[in-house]
């Protein structure tokens, strides 16, 4: 079953037939009942580490297994994600421990390239984490994207954060294609392979707004928590110790 999963075919901007029969070989290794979620995740998680097919095919197909009820939306969500960022982490710490001599390693060297490498280098200097968040987006990007994090040594829990809420977004909205276009897989795939480039932007705004009203959250809530703090030092009581007056029952 597992060396099974390198045999699928290879998907890089082809037409729609070979998309199809990409999905099909997906479908017919996933719709096995219980195994299916061991699959989805090796999927996944091979995606990228360098398996020549997109990680939003297992995505969708996952959907549409959900939407039919051959597969439950909590373990495949969970182990989607598991997958995804399991195969980042990896390739994130290989960048960390071979550099730029990367791009000599088997398989994964076919996939980026001293050029763009340091090319995202430089992004990694004057973005930083957004690097991370709207890289993970781009098909052709996040590879290179979490090598260069590595080969930096960009802060691991930044990228992990980053990385992760992306990949629960981008993630989430291909399982709902998959899930609410379940007959017409071929053609969304082939319109998110023609789209890739807008459908990042939409996403990089959705993350974008998602952090910046989290971050806008958090300070609301700490200007409240001082507010409370002043106006119970200013009645004269210690906000540490104070406490609800106690009521003496009426006799």
């Amino acid at each position: 079953m597992v060396l099974d999963l390198f045999h699928l075919p290879v998907l890089a901007s082809v037409g729609p037939d070979k998309i199809e029969k990409t999905i099909r070989s997906v479908l017919d290794r996933m719709d096995i009942g219980a195994g299916g979620y061991f699959v989805l995740f090796g999927l996944l998680f091979s995606c990228g580490l360098g398996m020549p097919i997109p990680e939003d095919i297992p995505l969708l197909v996952a959907g549409a297994l959900i939407g039919s009820y051959h597969m439950k939306l909590a373990p495949a969500a969970i182990l989607a994600w598991c997958g995804i960022i399991g195969g980042d982490c990896v390739l994130y710490f290989m960048g960390r421990r071979f550099g730029l001599n990367i791009t000599s390693v088997p398989v994964i060297g076919k996939l980026v390239t001293k050029g763009r490498i340091e090319k995202l280098q430089k992004l990694f200097q004057r973005s930083g984490i957004w690097v991370v968040a709207i890289g993970r987006l781009l098909a052709g990007v996040r590879g290179v994207m979490v090598v260069s994090a590595g080969t930096i040594r960009y802060n691991f829990a930044k990228f992990i954060i980053a990385d992760g809420l992306a990949a629960i977004i981008s993630g989430g909205l291909f399982l709902f294609l998959g899930w609410e276009f379940a007959d017409k897989l071929p053609m969304v795939a082939h319109q998110i392979e023609r789209s890739g480039w807008e459908l990042a932007v939409v996403l990089s705004v959705i993350v974008v707004g998602f952090i910046a009203y989290e971050v806008w959250r958090t300070r609301r809530l700490h200007r409240e928590h001082k507010a409370e703090i002043h106006e119970e030092t200013s009645r004269g009581l210690d906000p540490r110790i104070a406490k609800p007056p106690i009521k003496v029952p009426a006799k």
